[in-house]
């Protein structure tokens, strides 16, 4: 595995961007123009789930620095952005190597489009987005569960 030392926070991490309304519980994901729901980058062809407790992945307490990249190169106001402590998924690719999946729900009263428009980004009710990555998908369904039927795994 390459040394990770000299690596951005966000190399062996992906971001899941989310707002949800609590009013009308209406939750609606960042797609980004790759067609992947994680920033900043897809995950490799072949990547699976698997439990965030293994020793291989990137630590979950880089998840404030990975927020604060997130915040800086996607221009976003950081009273805005919340990072959900409570997902943590990790995932392995083809190749071998782990990625943490976290997640950065807007707390905003609308989800606010023009913040991730610049880099392509646009918000998709989850129906919207049949189609992306099973696995990805399988992401947003512990999402879901654990911000809508308030827990994690179904």
């Amino acid at each position: 595995m390459p040394n990770d030392a000299d690596a951005p926070p966000t190399a062996r991490h992906r971001v899941i961007l989310c707002h949800f309304d609590g009013y009308s519980t209406a939750l609606l994901f960042a797609r980004w123009p790759s067609g992947s729901l994680l920033w900043p980058a897809p995950l490799a062809e072949g990547a699976r789930a698997f439990a965030a407790t293994d020793a291989a992945l990137p630590a979950a307490e880089e998840g404030a620095a990975v927020r604060e990249a997130a915040i800086a190169q996607l221009g976003l106001n950081p009273a805005e952005v919340v990072r959900v402590a409570e997902f943590d998924e990790g995932l392995t690719e083809a190749d071998g190597s782990t990625v943490r999946v976290h997640l950065l729900r807007f707390d905003t009263f609308e989800a606010p489009g023009a913040a991730i428009e610049p880099a392509g980004g646009v918000f998709r009710h989850l129906p919207a987005l049949r189609g992306s990555s099973p696995v990805e998908l399988g992401l947003l369904r512990v999402v879901f569960n654990l911000m809508i039927g308030g827990g994690g795994r179904a």
